[in-house]
């Protein structure tokens, strides 16, 4: 059987700081899914041609630009920032936000309309790239995922309201690292998780970002 083409997304790790405690958002996927049904996720999915075009009409250039593009095609950067912001929104309903002026020549796509309303523009600049993994072979459906940080405080929302989202996750609930892992989960979410875990104890500026993929000659994990 001929295996999936590999596509491009970004998934997104929201923090939510409560003095001490620290606590991610994360849904269920739906038990008909093609792609790891009733798993819990992060919000997160493959990029789309609008994102690319939203984030250069907007001059999105993430801070972390020269390491998501290493190991990548040039010019990727910028589409995963917006579809990390497109797919949280989309997802749980919460915007990365915050008040600024589009350019006066810009058009809002309409599928943004809603987000853009009140003066709204998308908050790239809260996502730190923070891991990177492959989907391995056999698989229905296969992504090159990166995974972002992004504190909650950039949020432009109740963090509990989840009303707008579009139903793709169910349960979406604010956990703590420990109560999440105990939950039906992806081998990678797993991983990812244990790196959280890790960092959130160290706070490591300056990490590199683990990069898990596969080949002909096998998994390698590699470091960014």
């Amino acid at each position: 059987m001929t295996s999936p083409d590999i596509r491009n997304a970004a998934t997104v790790i929201l923090l939510r700081r409560d003095g001490d405690d620290v606590r991610v958002l994360m849904g269920q996927r739906g038990r008909g899914a093609v792609f790891m049904p009733d798993k819990f996720v992060f919000p997160g999915g493959a990029i789309d041609e609008g994102d690319f075009a939203l984030a250069e009409a907007l001059g999105v250039q993430p801070v972390d630009r020269e390491r998501l593009e290493r190991r990548s095609v040039p010019g990727l950067a910028g589409g995963l920032a917006i579809a990390a912001v497109r797919e949280v929104w989309e997802e749980t309903g919460l915007k990365l936000a915050h008040v600024g002026e589009a350019p006066t020549a810009f058009v809002v796509p309409e599928t943004w309309a809603r987000f853009f309303a009140g003066g709204l523009m998308p908050n790239t600049g809260a996502l730190r790239f923070f891991f990177r993994a492959v989907t391995p072979k056999g698989r229905p459906r296969r992504f090159d995922a990166r995974f972002f940080l992004a504190d909650a405080d950039a949020l432009f929302d109740t963090l509990d309201d989840h009303t707008e989202a579009d139903g793709e996750l169910r349960h979406l609930q604010w956990l703590k690292v420990a109560e999440a892992r105990k939950l039906s989960l992806p081998f990678i979410t797993e991983v990812v998780l244990s790196e959280l875990e890790n960092h959130l104890k160290t706070g490591d500026a300056d990490r590199k970002v683990p990069f898990f993929d596969h080949d002909d000659e096998g998994s390698h994990f590699r470091l960014l």
